[in-house]
């Protein structure tokens, strides 16, 4: 909650595009995680405009982390979720990053997942 109210205040006074609001933080950390046993984490949002909102994609920077997200478009005041499952094939650090490509604005999300892939 703590995290969600910096948030806030970074965007109103910085200022950007963004037409959504993260209900959960935009990085996951999760922590020790078995080998071969996939992770998954849902990172959920709400749309602050007045229009519908469309996830157009959702990229992740290499094949071992997947996602999956609403594919009708989320409606003013309501809330979406994306899910994130890293597949934890390889021991050691991880750190993924994420872009979520929004229709109509300009600048992408950024979602982040790490841990540590244990033998």
């Amino acid at each position: 909650m703590v995290q969600a109210i910096i948030f806030t205040l970074f965007q109103f006074f910085v200022g950007n595009d963004s037409k959504l609001f993260w209900i959960t933080p935009t990085t996951h950390d999760f922590g020790e995680i078995a080998k071969k046993q996939p992770a998954k984490h849902v990172f959920e949002f709400k749309n602050t405009t007045a229009e519908p909102l469309v996830i157009e994609n959702v990229r992740a920077e290499c094949g071992c982390t997947a996602s999956d997200w609403e594919q009708d478009p989320v409606q003013p005041s309501q809330t979406g979720k994306i899910t994130v499952t890293y597949d934890a094939a390889k021991s050691g650090i991880f750190y993924k990053k994420l872009t979520v490509w929004i229709k109509g604005q300009r600048k992408p999300e950024k979602l982040i997942v790490e841990g540590e892939v244990m033998e």
